[in-house]
């Protein structure tokens, strides 16, 4: 490989990388996600999300500036904005969250949503870009006849080159490509009244374009490509090793279960899930995945609920793993959490779910509540995991889950199943240098570490499951 400079634009940072020609990190930043409101909602602040970047590189030693020869971006996937092709932007560069495109979805038949699962892989959702690019048509700031629609990682490669295009694992999340033909839909499109032109053409991770020469002058850098790596969940796939038999545990705000599949699963059992079906970063296979909209973000929610600051909650998660692996966790004592604190995951996929705990007593202390919480998340996974109906040989943890013990022994122990928690950090910046250059690296180079199931709390754990089914059930049935 080659130094590399990986932008990961996540929904609420950006994790800016220098790698060198054998994968190691030698410079990072994390710096917040810039938005401002828009009158109907909020929406990326691309200057300063460029600024951020030029900053970052602008900082680095001028040697290692010079070095590099790759720039590789991933982003979330339902992000986007009209882009002309003078590459000044004809609408927002909405989030991946809006739902400003969701009434449009409304008269959708339910035989049309069935047709356009089988054709996208996705469930019709107005955070997929489809309906998104339907408002920004409606809305649009002057004539739209040369606009592409172009996802937040896609816009930045197109100011960095001079061109437009789209990257195949971000365009399986528009809701408008054709899985199998690899194309946008007319048929799909047309139900929302737009033109499949719209979508621009094709470009896999490893076929880079040359940065424009006057810009990588301005920012002090010398022959580079520009590459866009794809869906920052997908890009950590490739940067986890992920393999058939295995799933991906990528954790940031939200919590994403990805597994690799040779064939789209696009029938209507797996319809019904809500589970999306989309297309790898490196185009050999398909994936299927679920969004968990609650995941590093419950931490904030239980910091807010205790009123405690940060190395206090971490004390208390200390202080509840060590119970647990004491055999000091009365489990009829821990109350019910159903973490839905930011909407509910598939098969629901409802954002206005909110969470809700039972079984509280007068004597509930603050390291059962904690306890809790991350038992509620991980049943809450392990619920979803169920909808996959596919085998499990590994579960591989990227992001702030792997640093948490609690939370990693407890997924291992309900699934019954090995995980392996990342030991470095930016798995998804890892990914898109890897990607960038057309290779794959070993899992082992992210130095993992192995979490066994223990077969004894695996059981104690169902027996929970199975005690407060009922209950579970009922939270999970309240209305929204």
């Amino acid at each position: 490989m080659t130094p590399t400079i990986t932008v990961d634009i996540g929904t609420t940072s950006i994790k800016l990388c220098v790698f060198d020609g054998d994968g190691a990190l030698v410079a990072s930043r994390r710096v917040t996600t810039p938005t401002v409101g828009d009158g109907v909602g909020e929406v990326y602040d691309i200057e300063a999300l460029l600024d951020a970047v030029r900053d970052f590189v602008a900082g680095l030693e001028p040697a290692l500036r010079r070095a590099v020869q790759r720039i590789a971006l991933a982003g979330v996937g339902e992000s986007g904005g009209l882009v002309g092709a003078d590459l000044s932007l004809r609408s927002p560069m909405i989030l991946w969250h809006d739902q400003r495109g969701a009434a449009l979805l409304r008269d959708v038949t339910p035989a049309q949503r069935e047709r356009v699962y089988a054709v996208t892989g996705l469930p019709v959702n107005a955070n997929y870009a489809l309906s998104k690019v339907a408002w920004a048509l409606d809305h649009a700031d002057g004539d739209t006849a040369d606009a592409l629609w172009l996802n937040v990682s896609e816009f930045v490669a197109a100011l960095l080159t001079g061109r437009r295009w789209s990257e195949p694992s971000l365009a399986s999340r528009t809701m408008a490509l054709d899985l199998r033909e690899r194309r946008p839909s007319r048929e799909v499109c047309a139900l929302l009244g737009v033109d499949p032109a719209i979508f621009p053409p094709l470009r896999p991770a490893a076929l880079g374009v040359a940065m424009d020469p006057a810009i990588a002058r301005t920012w002090g850098l010398d022959e580079v490509t520009v590459h866009v790596a794809g869906h920052d969940h997908m890009v950590g796939g490739v940067g986890a090793d992920l393999q058939p038999g295995d799933m991906l545990d990528s954790t940031g705000t939200t919590e994403g279960i990805l597994t690799l599949v040779r064939d789209p699963r696009t029938d209507a059992a797996t319809a019904a899930t809500k589970i999306a079906g989309g297309l790898a970063c490196d185009g050999e296979f398909f994936t299927l995945f679920a969004s968990i909209p609650t995941g590093g973000s419950a931490f904030a929610t239980v910091r807010s609920l205790l009123d405690r600051d940060e190395a206090e909650v971490l004390a208390l998660i200390d202080r509840a793993h060590r119970a647990y692996l004491d055999d000091e966790i009365d489990l009829g004592r821990i109350p019910l959490v159903l973490p839905r604190f930011r909407g509910s995951p598939p098969p629901d996929k409802d954002a206005s779910a909110r969470g809700a705990i039972a079984g509280v007593g007068t004597d509930t202390t603050a390291v059962e509540l904690v306890f809790g919480c991350f038992l509620g998340l991980a049943r809450q996974f392990a619920d979803v995991w169920a909808l996959f109906g596919a085998d499990l040989d590994r579960v591989k943890v990227i992001g702030p889950a792997a640093s948490n013990p609690l939370w990693l022994q407890l997924k291992a122990d309900l699934l019954g199943a090995p995980v392996s928690a990342a030991g470095v950090d930016e798995i998804v910046s890892r990914g898109a240098q890897a990607l960038a250059h057309g290779i794959r690296r070993p899992w082992d180079d992210a130095l993992p570490r192995e979490i066994a199931p223990d077969p004894r709390r695996h059981r104690m754990l169902q027996d929970g499951v199975s005690s407060s089914a009922a209950r579970w059930e009922h939270l999970k049935a309240m209305p929204a």
